[in-house]
């Protein structure tokens, strides 16, 4: 038996898109935030022991702009939002796994979320107003 297809609701569209923008702005923001303080995002990359910090800076860089860039253009908007799901998680496992610290616990749970919407984004797709349809 197979399931009964159901049409989109009127603006899911637009709602999407709207999901896109919002759900991609906290990463483009944190990415050019990084880009412009280098030595103090190595720094604290270099705080949790991670190695080749310069490595994982720049791929953090990367990530969070190209990515989210590519989220709110709806172009590959499922790799994207597996991508920056991916981030989330690892991000939350390195940097925020100190949960008897609140601020550490409320964004492990946000970087949570976040994937969780993400991982929507890439089980449902972009809607229609995107470059990659």
């Amino acid at each position: 038996m197979t399931a009964p297809t159901t049409s989109p609701a009127p603006g899911s569209d637009a709602l999407a898109l709207a999901g896109r923008v919002l759900l991609a702005a906290i990463f483009i923001l944190a990415g050019a935030n990084k880009a412009t303080d280098p030595a103090g995002t190595i720094g604290y990359i270099q705080s949790v022991g991670l190695p080749l910090p310069e490595v994982a800076y720049g791929a953090t860089v990367a990530v969070e702009l190209i990515a989210g860039l590519a989220l709110i253009a709806g172009y590959r908007t499922r790799i994207a939002a597996l991508a920056l799901a991916g981030f989330c998680l690892v991000s939350a496992a390195i940097f925020h796994n100190q949960l008897g610290d609140q601020t550490q616990f409320v964004m492990f749970f946000k970087n949570l979320a976040m994937a969780g919407g993400l991982l929507f984004v890439a089980a449902f797709g972009p809607g229609r107003y995107a470059l990659g349809r």
